[in-house]
């Protein structure tokens, strides 16, 4: 195994043409001992390798995949001036990359008229949304999101003084309308989260119907999309899926974070407003906030400040090289992630010895290990995950709770509150290409710890 070296090259060589750009300045230099340098560097490299191979196919465990060679290109090109995206003045190129970037985003859910900009990733990005929301709905309304969507959500909301209040899921990990209805009865509700491909079972909440809703009820309607955003342009999603999709086009706001599915380095999330008039509750005066432009700056239309100008420019090449079209080479590497996730899924249904759940809606799979209790299978689920991890093989553990699974596994005693479950993050496009060997790995480790 190899990592990619050849962009080195392309890299000196866009270095060197950026550095054209700045002829007319005096030398200058900051000192290097390049021999300390280089032994610091080394030790980096030699504790760094204290790492799972997130970049590989046979990690298929949580949602780690490496930034796209351009991305990383990109970023390190950048990182010669170092751009700050608070401010024209401290970010003026990259500031319209930014700007020309995010509107490729928004343009993914149907929107050319929207406010939005990146964020240091999706906790920030929601933040931003839940802020808009309760100064929109007010303070006293609550901030309602189901019961898998991610934990964030709680946390924000504590944060922004804003009451929350869980809803439970169906049997398939969504947001359980019937529940979600009760709490709107309550007629306190300001804002409904729906999460578009939930970390945990990778589950789509029912937007479609939740839309609906808000035509009856009136709230605000979040999507957090972090994870899924992207699979609009999957192309093979199944009916219901889609329809959700379909409706993001009228939701209040979406995050979406590049930072998964979008190939870039992390930090990068994104926050779109539907409504750009909701830009009018970042107002804020500095004393000394850059007077040399007077064009709207990032800076007015964001909680954050500072921000890294690297990760406009690296989104701003990614989505160059590779466009946001439908059936593009982009749109063909989502594809083949879905498509693994089906596979492994069919491989694991037909086979005696694990239990599945449900097919994927995305491309996360959780399954387990087959047994009779719910201890059983928790027990079984650890044993494999450990067995896999030394055959090379990375999963994650995933704790689902038993109410959730009563109905699809009747034969089970549920004798713990939880069951631990096997999750399988098949985000990577290669993971297509590799599901065979996957699968023998899978095979050969279940062999092992099962018997």
């Amino acid at each position: 195994m190899g990592f990619e070296r050849d962009s080195l090259r392309i890299l000196e060589k866009a270095l060197a043409h950026l550095e054209g750009g700045f002829v007319s300045l005096p030398d200058f230099g900051p000192p290097l001992d390049i021999q300390r340098a280089e032994r610091v560097v080394m030790q980096v490299a030699e504790i760094m390798k204290n790492n799972y191979p997130y970049f590989h196919p046979y990690y298929a465990g949580q949602m780690l995949k490496p930034p796209h060679p351009i991305a990383r290109m990109a970023y390190m090109l950048s990182l010669w001036i170092n751009p700050n995206n608070h401010a024209l003045d401290g970010g003026r190129a990259s500031s319209a990359l930014e700007k020309e970037a995010v509107a490729e985003l928004a343009a993914l859910f149907g929107w050319d008229r929207f406010l939005g900009h990146l964020t240091g990733g999706g906790t920030m990005a929601n933040m931003e949304a839940l802020w808009i929301s309760g100064k929109l709905m007010g303070q006293g309304k609550k901030v309602v999101a189901s019961e898998q969507a991610h934990y964030t959500h709680q946390r924000l909301s504590d944060v922004l003084g804003l009451p929350f209040r869980a809803v439970a899921c169906d049997d398939r990990a969504k947001m359980d309308l019937p529940a979600l209805k009760k709490a709107l009865d309550g007629g306190d509700v300001g804002t409904v989260v729906a999460t578009i491909g939930t970390t945990g079972p990778g589950s789509v909440d029912p937007l479609a119907e939740i839309l609906e809703l808000r035509a009856q009820y009136g709230f605000r309607l979040h999507a957090d999309a972090a994870y899924g955003g992207y699979f609009k342009l999957a192309g093979n999603l199944g009916a219901e899926t889609q329809k959700a999709f379909d409706g993001l086009n009228t939701v209040d706001s979406i995050v979406i974070d590049p930072h998964k599915h979008g190939l870039q380095p992390y930090g990068c999330g994104c926050i779109l407003f539907r409504d750009p008039e909701v830009g009018k509750y970042y107002k804020h005066d500095s004393p000394y906030t850059y007077f040399t432009s007077a064009e709207l700056h990032l800076g007015e239309i964001s909680l954050e400040c500072s921000r890294p100008g690297a990760s406009a420019v690296a989104l701003w090449a990614t989505q160059k090289l590779l466009p946001l079209v439908p059936g593009g080479e982009f749109s063909q590497g989502l594809r083949k992630t879905r498509g693994a996730a089906l596979a492994l899924y069919e491989k694991i249904r037909s086979d005696h010895r694990f239990r599945t759940i449900f097919p994927p809606e995305l491309d996360i799979l959780v399954w387990a290990p087959d047994g009779r209790s719910a201890s059983r299978i928790s027990e079984r689920s650890e044993k494999l995950f450990r067995v896999a991890a030394g055959k090379n093989l990375h999963l994650a553990i995933f704790k689902y709770p038993s109410v959730l699974l009563r109905e699809k596994w009747g034969d089970v005693n549920f004798d713990r509150p939880e069951v631990v479950c096997l999750r399988s993050c098949l985000m990577k496009p290669e993971h297509y290409d590799w599901i065979e060997r996957i699968w023998g790995l899978l095979d050969d480790s279940a062999n092992s710890a099962m018997g």
